[in-house]
């Protein structure tokens, strides 16, 4: 927990660097996300030997690994969101898509919500927080099955899940990352996530204490 706390605290804008974010479209198309000092780029990349502009090596192994943070509350990446045996074995009715650029599968066999987020640093992953947090509330009193993706299912959406542990179950941080990183051990929110994850508990602690007196 002390290391994690450092690693929040001594996040610094000035150590930003550029990222990137391949994404496959239903069609086959392959595009890169670039971003740079909060501005955004999509390029789409044809197919070549000399790989991809942002240096990855090329990996077409599906990720179908799985979090069940709940019965009910499931986080994945887009290859099990676009995978039907994976939705049909763990019984998914809903699906929660915080991609950006990631279209929806299977449209016409569940409910989908989609908010596309932008896995930046400077994005406001709290500002959505209640469109999403009401999505998934609403599937937890049907007694439904929802599976919450972006694109790799490792940041925003699992931003979205701690947060929502947070809010619902009442967890610090802490313990609301620890229980999803036990589920899906591939997590790694970016750093400005992981800041706003942090001031968002002391807000709702706050909160509870201007509540209480």
């Amino acid at each position: 927990m002390h290391s994690l706390t450092k690693e929040i605290r001594s996040f610094s804008r000035t150590n930003l660097r550029k990222q990137c974010t391949r994404v496959t479209t239903l069609s086959g198309k392959r595009i890169i996300e670039t971003w740079k000092d909060a501005q955004m780029r999509v390029v789409e990349v044809a197919d070549s030997k000399d790989g991809d502009a942002c240096g990855y090596v090329q990996d077409l192994s599906l990720d179908l690994q799985v979090g069940v943070i709940k019965p009910w509350l499931l986080l994945g990446s887009q290859d099990a969101a676009h995978d039907l045996e994976t939705m049909k074995k763990y019984k998914v009715t809903h699906v929660l898509n915080v991609a950006y650029g990631v279209e929806n599968a299977f449209p016409n066999d569940y409910i989908y919500k989609v908010i596309p987020i932008l896995d930046l640093p400077e994005t406001d992953i709290i500002s959505y927080f209640p469109e999403c947090f009401q999505f998934l509330e609403q599937v937890k009193l049907k007694d439904d099955v929802v599976l919450v993706h972006c694109n790799a299912g490792v940041s925003r959406a699992a931003a979205i899940v701690i947060g929502f542990l947070m809010h619902s179950e009442g967890l610090d941080f802490a313990r609301a990352f620890s229980l999803v990183k036990n589920a899906r051990p591939a997590i790694c929110p970016n750093p400005g996530f992981m800041e706003q994850l942090h001031n968002y508990q002391q807000c709702s602690n706050n909160k509870t204490e201007t509540d209480t007196e």
